[in-house]
């Protein structure tokens, strides 16, 4: 999951909660709002990239090393971004959605069950917000440090105004950024213009620099130097960082938007202003301090540090937005528990807020601010995390092309095996980050990636085990004859897991009440994988008895669940029922550690029953309303 994914829903399409409608304005329109959202990570790489590059080459670096380095860097945005992303990846979706995530879904959910892929693509989510909780605080801090040239002495005061900005950046998220979202297409607009502009004046005080366009001048470094050279490319990676953003945000903008920002603005721009700062360091610019900042006049240096600061602040936005959106995507298919998800826009489906996730993610990212103090330091803890999610995309991608394309094996090995030794050789590079603090982004991610397995084996668990329990529905309704047992005015729901018979509820209430309704429906909510259900497949109803119905509802993983709501579906398929006279009956399960040895090891029940504690209650995820609900307890050993 990218940088920004969902965040465009809440600036052009109309996501009530049943179905979609979509407001499609022009492909030009659409493009300019995909530079505040899509390009945000990487449009702001320039501020740290090639500096990085350079100090790691040690000292004034000579010619050779210097378009050598930006031979790789040109090179890399046109292979990684525009061949593999934008040509290869975009072609492929899960119902219009991109992202590793989405493609997870296809690939091991949607066709087959497949756990090893399954770990693919949850692992490289979960790295996502490793390096997400990097990307505010590098990016930040380089746009600030251009107060060290303007103005040295409020250099003391650069790293307190980052953390002021930071913090500021992640207190307004809970309201919502519509607003000011409409405003970030023209600003990144406006940063791409200018950073285009100086990199031609920078080009013309040494025009030689356009020989690096020649890719010999990049293989040549990187077999120049033997290992040194080599580990060089984990600073020229720091170009592509952001390049997941554009397959992820695919499904709100749609593939024909991305190409064209990309082709048009973003890669001439980006390309321009890194030749320009290679210029002028051939023409004798300092490497010392930041050569993004050199390139630009003295009498609009000032102005232009508060244009790239608003920049870096739309890229943190988008980052922190995607994270919400990833979230709600893995809790819908499964791997993580109920969270609070509030809506923070009436009229955007995509602007919603995560509480526990926007405060994890300011921690973490003022921490690494405080911690490294210094872009360049923390620039030797970036990348890591993206180059591993970007080569796991690579493995999906052979799987696509082989499953999905019917490519032979010869197409889609060569293909993808250049993916795969491209991105493999930046994650090699990349490796000598971890003592540095490239430990963090996976150390987070593992954590993130335990908490899913240990969730989802646990609900897994626990669905079995309720599945061991159920009656056949005609045996059940005989048994209520039998014992006459009294059948009372109204309609009650229960909210189960499993997906056929007489759920365990159902008996339970009988059992304690000894009274049932009349009318009986035993629901199923069920998270498929794909992004959207339509209205016409939302509900599936199939009477098993007198005044029995068993329902299942379906929602895709971008969509958020409204019971009450989807109800009134079931009045279409013959089910009468009186919608405002149902009552609800949800189970709260108390977990406990099984004896026999045979359930999950104690460490990963205690987790799970905590994470099952602190869940957000199934009346507020389902938006249930709270006086019409009755929860019965049980306990479950798994």
């Amino acid at each position: 999951m990218g940088a920004g994914e969902l965040f465009f829903a809440a600036l052009t399409l109309q996501l009530p909660d049943m179905g979609r409608t979509e407001s499609k304005p022009g492909l030009g329109v659409m493009g300019l709002s995909a530079l505040g959202i899509v390009f945000g990570d990487i449009g702001t790489s320039p501020l740290y990239t090639l500096k990085t590059i350079l100090n790691m080459t040690g000292g004034m670096p000579a010619p050779y090393v210097v378009l050598g380095s930006l031979s790789l860097i040109l090179w890399t945005l046109i292979i990684v971004t525009s061949v593999k992303y934008v040509g290869f990846a975009m072609r492929v979706d899960n119902d219009g959605e991109g992202g590793v995530l989405a493609l997870m879904s296809l690939l091991a959910v949607k066709k087959h069950q497949r756990p090893t892929i399954v770990a693919i693509g949850l692992f490289g989510a979960a790295l996502i917000y490793g390096d997400g909780a990097i990307t505010p605080a590098i990016s930040v801090l380089s746009a600030l440090e251009g107060l060290n040239i303007a103005a040295p002495v409020l250099k003391p005061y650069v790293l307190p105004a980052t953390v002021a900005v930071l913090v500021a950046l992640f207190a307004i998220q809970p309201l919502g950024t519509a607003q000011i979202g409409r405003a970030f297409g023209p600003i990144m607009g406006a940063w791409f213009l200018a950073i285009a502009i100086l990199g031609i004046w920078g080009i013309s005080r040494h025009p030689a620099v356009l020989a690096a366009l020649n890719p010999i001048y990049g293989i040549r470094f990187l077999f120049s130097n033997g290992l040194t050279s080599f580990l060089v490319l984990g600073g020229v990676f720091l170009c592509v960082t952001g390049a997941e953003a554009l397959y992820a945000d695919m499904g709100h903008f749609g593939p024909r938007p991305i190409r064209l920002a990309w082709s048009a603005i973003v890669l001439p721009s980006l390309a321009l202003n890194y030749a320009g700062q290679s210029a002028i360091v051939l023409d004798g610019a300092s490497t010392t301090d930041n050569i993004f900042y050199q390139l630009c006049p003295e009498s609009v240096l000032i102005p232009f540090i508060a244009l790239a600061t608003i920049a870096t602040i739309i890229a943190s936005q988008s980052i922190i937005t995607g994270a919400f959106s990833m979230t709600r995507q893995a809790i819908q298919l499964g791997w993580l528990p109920r969270l609070r998800i509030t809506q923070t826009s009436a009229k955007g489906y995509g602007q919603i807020y995560v509480g526990i996730i926007n405060w994890l993610l300011m921690i973490a990212t003022v921490g690494l601010a405080l911690f490294f103090g210094k872009s360049d330091n923390l620039a030797a803890a970036y990348g890591i995390a993206v180059s591993l999610t970007m080569l796991m995309t690579s493995v999906l991608l052979f799987i696509a092309m082989r499953e999905i394309w019917g490519w032979n094996l010869l197409a889609s090995g060569t293909v993808a095996g250049i993916f795969l030794c491209i991105d493999t050789s930046f994650f090699i590079a990349n490796l000598t980050k971890i003592a540095d603090g490239g430990y963090f982004p996976l150390l987070l991610a593992s954590l993130i990636y335990g908490a899913m397995w240990i969730w989802h084996s646990g609900s897994t668990a626990v669905v079995k085990i309720l599945s061991e329990r159920v009656i056949p529905a005609k045996e059940f309704l005989e048994s209520v004859v039998t014992r006459k047992i009294p059948r009372v005015p109204g309609t009650a729901v229960f909210l189960t897991r499993t997906l056929f018979e007489t759920p365990p509820i159902m008996i339970w209430h009988v059992l304690h009440n000894r009274a049932l309704h009349e009318s009986l429906i035993a629901l199923t909510v069920v998270s498929e994988s794909v992004p959207w259900i339509e209205n016409s497949g939302r509900l599936s109803l199939m009477e098993v008895g007198p005044g029995f119905w068993r329902a299942t509802a379906r929602y895709g993983f971008m969509e958020r669940p409204n019971i009450p709501e989807v109800l009134k579906h079931a009045l279409g398929q013959g089910c009468r029922i009186q919608i405002d006279d149902i009552v609800y009956y949800v189970g709260h399960e108390t977990v406990l550690h099984r004896e026999d040895g045979k359930g999950l090891p104690h460490w990963a029940e205690a987790i799970f029953a905590w994470m099952e504690r602190n869940a957000v209650h199934v009346t507020d995820f389902f938006r249930l309303p709270s006086d019409g609900v009755v929860e019965i307890g049980r306990q479950i050993a798994i």
